[in-house]
């Protein structure tokens, strides 16, 4: 049912369009007012930066959206295809400017995954759970090494949730091309941001958009439609 197309590329992209704009007021209103919900002093960061973070989120958002509709037509696959890109990008968003990854976004996220694979969605629901609970724990287990090796946590728990919810949606096998994408995305942006002075030493980057941007990478390594 999720590969059925109901119409040619066109009509997908209309959707996507469609969806794309529908995502635009919610993102910018989320993005700016749950971090601060969270923690209050985030209220004092800057607009300007914040728009400027939206218009690089919602335009890769689009971009992407238009390209799974050219890719999967007017499918349910599609569509859902679209509300994914559009979650992560949100997520991605508030985590590059606050470093925070709400609960109350990341923890539907995954049971939406879970949901759009009862039926064999972008994956099996055995690999849709495994996915889930190995991405979680994949995390958590590095994380925990780093902790006992240096002392310090090398990435918070938002990071182990959305990682889960990312398995949830592409399933288990898709989790060593994503960590992976994510990690050498993560450290070329890191030595671009050190060579700059952007970046001390031992100061962390968020590592959420580099997940979501590695989840994106893996979700177009599905077929398309002939």
């Amino acid at each position: 049912m999720m590969w059925t197309s109901w119409g040619n590329a066109w009509a997908g992209m209309g959707l996507a369009l469609v969806l794309a704009v529908c995502f635009f007021w919610p993102a910018r209103y989320l993005s700016w007012n749950l971090p601060i919900e969270l923690a209050p002093e985030l209220e004092a960061r800057s607009r300007r930066v914040h728009r400027q973070w939206g218009w690089v989120c919602q335009g890769l958002a689009l971009v992407l959206m238009l390209w799974a509709a050219w890719r999967w037509h007017l499918t349910p696959a599609a569509a859902v295809a679209c509300v994914f890109i559009a979650g992560t990008a949100l997520l991605a968003w508030i985590d590059a400017e606050t470093g925070y990854l709400p609960d109350r976004l990341t923890l539907p996220l995954l049971w939406l995954g879970l949901l759009v694979n009862l039926d064999h969605g972008f994956t099996s629901l055995p690999l849709a759970v495994l996915g889930a609970a190995i991405g979680y724990g994949a995390l958590w287990l590095l994380n925990h090494v780093f902790l006992l090796l240096t002392g310090r946590a090398g990435m918070g728990y938002g990071d182990f949730k959305l990682l889960a919810a990312l398995g949830a949606w592409l399933g288990a096998t898709a989790l060593p091309g994503m960590i992976l994408s994510a990690s050498v995305l993560g450290l070329l942006a890191a030595l671009i941001l050190r060579l700059s002075g952007r970046l001390q030493a031992g100061q962390a980057i968020h590592f959420g958009p580099y997940l979501v941007l590695g989840a994106w990478i893996m979700l177009f390594t599905l077929p398309g439609i002939l």
